[in-house]
């Protein structure tokens, strides 16, 4: 994997971008030379059209992210990397359609974005065919070797058995003398030179994965393999990589505190994040108060009770603040106390049902956002009546406090809509993550793909 600001990207997601950089470019200067010769014109130097094909390119790399075009799903499967590529490359078209419109400019024909619109399906249908096939396959993912045998190394076998895996196990090597979980494991006895042993296959990470660590750390073992080239994880920050969430099983505090992350150094950060939010709740307060207007006297004519509720929710710090949004449920849904929401809720109304499929419920918490109460993205915030009992049954719970909550984040793009203990706990895993490991890059990669979650209604309820 790359590490691109603290946010790990899989080598096979960075192939695929830059060869669909380079085909949409050579799309469009095809599409160009293509319309020139229709009219009658020389095409020119294609030097000078460097910024189009720039400007074009960003544009659809942008919209494919945002639907999940690099998604896992979209690496696996063909037919829906193509459905999510038409719906892609048709945002991406409009959008740039719409730009040059503002700007009164020349810059993308309507009749060449046609043109560009049809190459770029083909180019990157074709890519993928060819590139697809490999992605998978053992040429592209890391050779680990793990030291253990017991339930974490099972843990990191059903890990490295998923299609979307960026890494393949070659072996594992019992440490201790106790029955192994994983059958196949080596006995450390029966290997002579450990180190000789990891390059002779080849393995590009070691990771530790010791059900007990105190007194048991095979110190000599990892200088040597260590100081042999070969990378050395262990197995809390190794599930932290691959997964993009901190496992609550195995993390301790010394690993939170001396693992790299929560970094002090955010004031820049913090600064561009606050600017971001006040320039965006306040456009998107402007251009999105019809549409308020309109489903509040909706919401109105559809049951008795006013269009807009308040609910408390934990913000910043533990700090309680009042959340705004349109009303979704009848008047009378929590008469005999707070509920968590669940599939098919009969206190949802007619109106509150698409509302929440679609996001528009959520409008009104830009108004949190300009008020400095929430950010666009951060964790949710929650009701206290369920905090207060989160924090007694899952561990580091208050930490995901340390970051100002969000409309969006890492945990709604990245997990399926939940509304029990467990799904609380699977959120705070992916929280986590995000106050570990924030930066304004993960924040925009965050909103991008929150258009996905939006489209396709993942995590609406």
């Amino acid at each position: 994997m790359i590490r691109l600001f603290k946010h790990y990207i899989p080598h096979a997601v960075i192939l695929l971008w830059l060869v669909d950089i380079v085909l949409l470019i050579g799309a469009n200067e095809l599409s160009w030379r293509l319309r020139a010769g229709q009219i009658g014109i020389e095409a020119g130097d294609p030097v000078h059209r460097l910024l189009p094909h720039a400007g074009f390119a960003a544009m659809i790399v942008i919209a494919m992210i945002s639907v999940g075009v690099y998604g896992s799903d979209a690496l696996r499967s063909m037919r829906f990397a193509v459905a999510r590529l038409l719906v892609a490359i048709s945002l991406g078209i409009i959008a740039l359609s719409f730009f040059d419109f503002l700007i009164g400019g020349q810059n993308f024909w309507r009749s060449t974005l046609a043109y560009s619109m049809a190459f770029g399906i083909v180019f990157l249908i074709l890519n993928r065919m060819v590139l697809g096939s490999m992605l998978g396959t053992s040429a592209f993912r890391r050779r680990v070797l793990v030291l253990g045998a017991g339930n974490r190394a099972q843990r990191l076998r059903d890990l490295g058995d998923k299609p979307e895996a960026g890494f393949v196990i070659v072996g594992y090597i019992a440490m201790s003398e106790s029955s192994p979980v994983v059958e196949e494991a080596i006995a450390r006895s029966a290997i002579h030179n450990l180190t000789r042993y990891v390059e002779n296959l080849g393995v590009s990470e070691v990771v530790l994965a010791l059900e007990e660590r105190r007194n048991a750390l095979p110190l000599k073992d990892l200088l040597r393999i260590k100081t042999a080239g070969v990378h050395v994880n262990e197995f809390s920050s190794f599930l932290e990589r691959e997964t993009g969430r901190v496992d609550l099983d195995t993390v301790n505090p010394s690993w939170l505190i001396f693992s790299d992350g929560f970094s002090a150094g955010r004031m820049f950060s913090s600064a561009a994040k606050r600017v971001f939010d006040v320039t965006a709740s306040a456009i998107l307060l402007l251009l999105t108060a019809p549409l308020i207007v309109v489903f509040a006297l909706l919401v109105k004519l559809d049951s008795k009770g006013p269009a807009f509720f308040r609910q408390t929710r934990v913000g910043l710090f533990g700090q309680n603040f009042d959340v705004l949004k349109l009303r979704s449920m009848r008047t009378d849904a929590e008469v005999d106390g707070a509920k968590w929401a669940s599939k098919d809720d009969p206190r949802v109304t007619r109106v509150g049902r698409f509302i929440r499929k679609v996001r528009i419920d959520e409008l009104p918490q830009a108004w949190s956002v300009l008020r400095g109460e929430m950010s666009f993205v951060g964790p949710r915030p929650e009701r206290p009546e369920f905090v207060a009992d989160l924090e007694e049954q899952l561990p580091y719970y208050a930490e995901r406090h340390m970051v100002k909550p969000g409309i969006t984040g890492w945990a709604q793009i990245n997990y399926p809509y939940g509304a029990s203990i467990e799904d609380s706990r699977n959120k705070l895993e992916y929280d986590l993550y995000y106050a570990k490991n924030y930066t304004p890059f993960l924040d925009l990669l965050i909103l991008l793909q929150t258009l996905r979650v939006v489209l396709w209604h993942e995590g609406a309820r």
